[in-house]
């Protein structure tokens, strides 16, 4: 598996280019960020075909670059996890309106659910859903890779913010706990925002996840 990430927009988030292979053209994208056009140029420069994009949540950072993405790519396909499919039509509940903006989106193309698998571009992942940080936060586990996409789930020494409307700081504690810890420790952890981990480095280490 290939991946690249770019690191868009004001709020520096992860965006992640996943080919089954260096010289494959189709691509999965995992989050479009705030601002997609340092994306949209990457997908361009490398002549990548992006035939689908999971969002791993709702909220904007997440999600605004979608429209740009839309606009150039209008085959994508889009998932996300039914609970937070709402958000993309509502500024309110996407946190858009705090930016000064007010980001609507078309709907999915595909509601997500715990345990589905989602099958793109030669990429298999499976769907964990991990609530706490929004009600329908998903983690994308790829087991034949040993790698994991967590979105705002997880980061290293940290855990998403549970102060926006639909957060819930046990609830997350729980679904990391259930949901992300009984992967192998060797499972690389790649974020929405800052550095790639592992699940033993977050078990061990982890100060919102001892005791």
């Amino acid at each position: 598996m290939k991946i690249d990430r770019l690191i868009l927009g004001e709020f520096e988030t992860n965006s992640y280019v996943v080919r089954e292979s260096e010289s494959a053209v189709d691509c999965l994208i995992i989050d479009t960020g705030l601002d997609a056009s340092d994306l949209i140029e990457f997908l361009q420069q490398h002549r990548l075909n992006p035939v689908a994009v999971i969002l791993t949540h709702g909220h904007v950072d997440h999600i605004v670059g979608l429209g740009a993405l839309r606009g150039h790519f209008a085959h994508i396909k889009v998932y996300i996890h039914r609970l937070d499919a709402p958000m993309l039509a509502d500024p309110r509940a996407n946190l858009s309106v705090l930016t000064g903006m007010t980001f609507r989106s078309e709907p999915p193309d595909v509601l997500l659910e715990d345990g589905d698998t989602v099958e793109e571009a030669g990429i298999k992942l499976k769907v964990l859903h991990t609530p706490g940080h929004t009600p329908g936060g998903i983690c994308l586990y790829a087991e034949s890779e040993d790698l994991v996409f967590v979105g705002d789930t997880l980061f290293a020494d940290s855990v998403g913010r549970t102060d926006f409307p639909g957060g819930d700081m046990d609830q997350l504690l729980q679904s990391i706990r259930t949901k992300l810890f009984p992967l192998p420790d060797k499972t690389a952890a790649y974020p929405g925002h800052g550095m790639r981990t592992t699940i033993g480095r977050e078990k061990r280490a982890n100060p919102f996840l001892q005791g």
